[in-house]
């Protein structure tokens, strides 16, 4: 049940800086420890390991790089694949196979893509 709510938004969370991250990652270790029935402060990483959990910072990457990953391979849903857009360099380069993409415009508040 926390993982779920931990997952939550985790597109939006992608950006934020480490401080703001470091909140969720005390609420995933303060889940952790009841699963073994351990005392509030044992730590935490092999228990983390043992779980198969990833760290909230790299969770929210692999996620956002799943969703990327779906999106560019033409897995994901119609209105995902209308938001990405395959990087095409002006001049022939040896990295135009690499399969990048174009990061989407940021929005301002005010402002229209």
């Amino acid at each position: 049940m926390v993982t779920s709510c931990l997952d939550y938004c985790h597109s939006l969370l992608a950006s934020l800086p480490a401080c703001s991250i470091q909140p969720l990652q005390m609420i995933q270790n303060a889940a952790a420890r009841p699963v073994f029935n351990l005392p509030k402060f044992s730590h935490v990483t092999p228990l983390l390991r043992s779980l198969h959990w990833l760290p909230v910072a790299a969770r929210i990457r692999f996620k956002v790089l799943t969703l990327a990953h779906t999106a560019a391979n033409s897995i994901a849903d119609a209105y995902l694949l209308n938001m990405i857009e395959s990087y095409t360099p002006a001049r022939p380069l040896h990295s135009a196979a690499a399969g990048q993409l174009v990061p989407p415009p940021i929005q301002v508040n005010g402002s229209r893509p």
